[in-house]
């Protein structure tokens, strides 16, 4: 079904239903970025639990309130990827070692177990697995600070 003509609301416990056009209800849908990085406001599928698609929506911004509002709040408590605007410190240049960051959520701490729980994702952007499996994200590795930029060019 690729439609986004319907109605979104939460049910007592809070799951999300869906009901088309046809008034056909779909209980705990769950929305699903395409693409949660480059384009996260495009290409949403909203699919039940054994991942059957029953909408998709082109831009989120095209949806009407409440559905648009309910979706961005789904999607936020689904998804945590902290966003590092900068690298403060590294305890050592070996792994695993533990990063000093500060990220859009404050400031934390993480163990990076191996070089390659860092990932290149397009042409500047960068996904760092900690330990525990949450993914940071950098946006934009040129448009950083030089010690972050440093600290980067040594486990690239």
């Amino acid at each position: 079904m690729a439609s986004t003509t319907f109605t979104l609301s939460r049910d007592t416990f809070g799951k999300l239903v869906m009901t088309a056009e046809d008034g056909q209800v779909f209980e705990g849908v769950a929305p699903v970025r395409a693409f949660p990085i480059q384009s996260p406001d495009e290409g949403i599928s909203l699919v039940l639990g054994n991942g059957k698609e029953v909408a998709w929506i082109e831009r989120l911004d095209t949806l009407p309130e409440p559905a648009r509002s309910l979706l961005q709040e789904e999607l936020e408590g689904r998804e945590f990827m902290p966003e590092i605007a900068r690298v403060k410190s590294v305890s050592s240049f070996a792994t695993p070692c533990t990063w000093h960051v500060d990220t859009d959520r404050g400031e934390t701490q993480f163990v990076l177990k191996g070089e390659e729980d860092i990932r290149r994702i397009g042409a500047t952007s960068l996904l760092i697995a900690d330990n525990h499996g949450i993914h940071f994200l950098i946006r934009d590795m040129f448009n950083i600070d030089k010690t972050t930029r440093k600290i980067l060019d040594r486990f690239l």
